[in-house]
C-alpha cells in the first residue's frame, strides 16, 4: 500500500484546491449554524456553501497497509496546517470537509465488496483524527471500482458547480480487480464533477501497468506512485514545549454546551493523547492545527458557536450549559464568553508565532530528500489544479 503520509497529504493538499467561479462569488452569509443556535436555513445550503473543498479519502487497510495508516496518523496535521494558508480569489477562506473509507480489508462485508465508510463528510478535525486511529489492517481483497462507486453513492456530493470535490485512492494492487469495472466508476465520477485522483504504494511504471494511471487520466485527475516504507523524520525545535504546553492552555478556553459538549471535551484530549504518542513532533503540530480557523467547533463549544450569525446567549437552555455558568445571568454568560474568547485569541496567536519561528528552524536543519518522495510531485498537482481555480497561498 502507500505511505499514508503521502496520501493524507495528497488529500489534504488537495483540499485547498476551489473552482475559480466559486471563489469569486459573492460573499454570502453563513448558511449553517451550530446546534446551539437551534436555528437553521437547509433550503440556503445549497446556495451559500459556495467555498467548500470536498475531499474523499478511499485507503486499503490489507496486511500491506499499516505503514500507511501510521504516515496517515502522523501526516494529517501537517497537511490541514498547509491548508490554513489558503485563500481563495475574493479572499475567503474555504471549508474543509473530508470522507473516510477502507477497502481491501478481510473483516470487511464481502457482500459490500470488502468496503467501509468510516467518516462522511466531516469538518470536525477531531472526528476525522480519531476515525483514523481507528483503523486496522487485515488481509483482503482490493476492489478499486467498488470503492470509488460506493463513496459516490453513499456520500453527498452535493450539486453546487462551485464546489471542488475530489477523491484520493490509495493501494498497491491492480487497480481493475473486482467485479466492477473501474471505467464505469470514474467515468460517474466526471459525470459528477468529481475529480479521482490515484496513488499507487510501489514502482512507478507498475502502478502504470497495472491501470493506476488510466483511473486518474480518465477523470483529469493525477496519478502518483510512493514508497509506503518511507518513514515520517521529524525534526526536534526549541520550540516544541511551549507550544505543547500552551496547547494545555487552549483547551481550558473551550466552554462546553449541550449534549455533545462533554464528550467532545474528552475527545480532544484523547486526540491530543493520541498525538502525543506518535512523537512530541506530531503533538506540536495538531496544536498548531488547533491555532487555526479549521479547528472550529460551534456545535459544542461556545466560544466558536457566539460567531455564528444566529447565536443567542438569551435562547440557551439553562440545564445544558456547563456548571461554571449555572446560575448566572445572560449578561455574566456573555462576559465569561467573551474573556475566553480573548484568551483563546491571545494563545492562538502565540502558537502562530512560535510556530513560524520554528519552521524557520526546520527549514534551516532539515536534510535535503527528508520530506518524501512524493511530495514535490504532490504540490506540484496540487498548485496545477489550484491555478484553475484562483487560490493563492499566503
Amino acid at each position: 500500500m502507500k505511505d499514508l503520509k503521502e496520501i493524507l497529504a495528497i488529500g489534504f493538499t488537495s483540499l485547498t484546491l476551489m473552482t475559480a467561479y466559486g471563489c469569486e462569488m459573492k460573499i454570502t452569509t453563513k448558511g449553517t449554524n451550530p446546534i446551539i443556535a437551534q436555528a437553521s436555513m437547509p433550503e440556503e445550503r445549497e446556495k451559500t456553501d459556495n467555498n467548500i473543498v470536498k475531499i474523499a479519502l478511499l485507503l486499503d487497510t490489507s496486511n500491506s497497509m499499516d505503514g500507511l495508516i501510521n504516515q496517515a496518523k502522523a501526516q494529517l496535521w501537517d497537511v490541514v496546517n498547509k491548508f490554513t494558508y489558503a485563500k481563495c480569489g475574493n479572499e475567503k477562506r474555504p471549508k474543509l470537509e473530508i470522507a473516510l473509507y477502507q477497502y481491501g480489508n478481510d473483516n470487511l462485508s464481502s457482500k459490500e465488496g470488502y468496503v467501509q465508510q468510516i467518516l462522511n463528510f466531516s469538518s470536525d478535525l477531531d472526528d476525522i483524527s480519531e476515525k483514523l486511529f481507528s483503523l486496522t489492517t487485515n488481509g483482503g481483497e482490493e476492489y478499486c471500482g467498488e470503492v470509488i462507486h460506493t463513496s459516490l453513492k453513499q456520500l453527498d456530493w452535493g450539486k453546487n458547480p462551485d464546489n471542488l470535490k475530489m477523491i484520493f485512492i490509495a493501494g498497491n494492487e491492480p487497480f481493475n480487480q473486482g467485479k466492477l469495472n473501474y471505467k464505469d466508476a470514474v467515468t460517474d465520477a466526471k459525470e459528477k464533477d468529481i475529480i479521482v485522483n490515484t496513488i499507487f504504494c510501489g514502482d512507478y511504471e507498475q502502478g502504470i501497468n497495472t491501470d493506476w494511471e488510466n483511473g486518474a487520466i480518465l477523470t483529469g485527475g493525477e496519478y502518483m506512485a510512493i514508497n509506503h516504507n518511507r518513514q515520517v523524520v521529524h525534526i526536534d525545535t526549541p520550540y516544541d514545549d511551549v507550544i505543547i504546553k500552551l496547547n494545555s492552555k487552549l483547551n481550558k478556553t473551550y466552554i462546553s454546551y449541550g449534549a455533545l459538549g462533554q464528550s467532545k471535551i474528552r475527545a480532544q484530549a484523547d486526540q491530543d493523547a493520541n498525538a502525543m504518542q506518535l512523537t512530541e513532533g506530531v503533538a506540536v503540530k495538531r496544536a498548531v492545527s488547533k491555532s487555526s480557523h479549521l479547528y472550529s467547533n460551534s456545535s459544542w463549544d461556545l466560544v466558536d458557536a457566539s460567531e455564528e450569525d444566529e447565536f443567542d446567549v438569551a435562547k440557551l437552555k439553562k440545564d445544558e450549559l456547563p456548571q461554571e455558568l449555572k446560575g448566572k445571568s445572560t449578561q455574566e454568560i456573555e462576559s465569561y464568553i467573551e474573556e475566553k474568547k480573548s484568551e483563546r485569541s491571545r494563545i492562538q496567536k502565540e502558537i502562530q508565532e512560535l510556530n513560524g519561528k520554528r519552521e524557520v528552524f526546520i527549514a534551516k536543519n532539515q536534510k535535503e530528500g527528508s520530506k518524501g518522495e512524493l511530495e514535490n510531485a504532490m504540490l506540484e498537482a496540487i498548485q496545477k489544479q489550484a491555478a484553475r481555480k484562483n487560490y493563492t497561498w499566503e
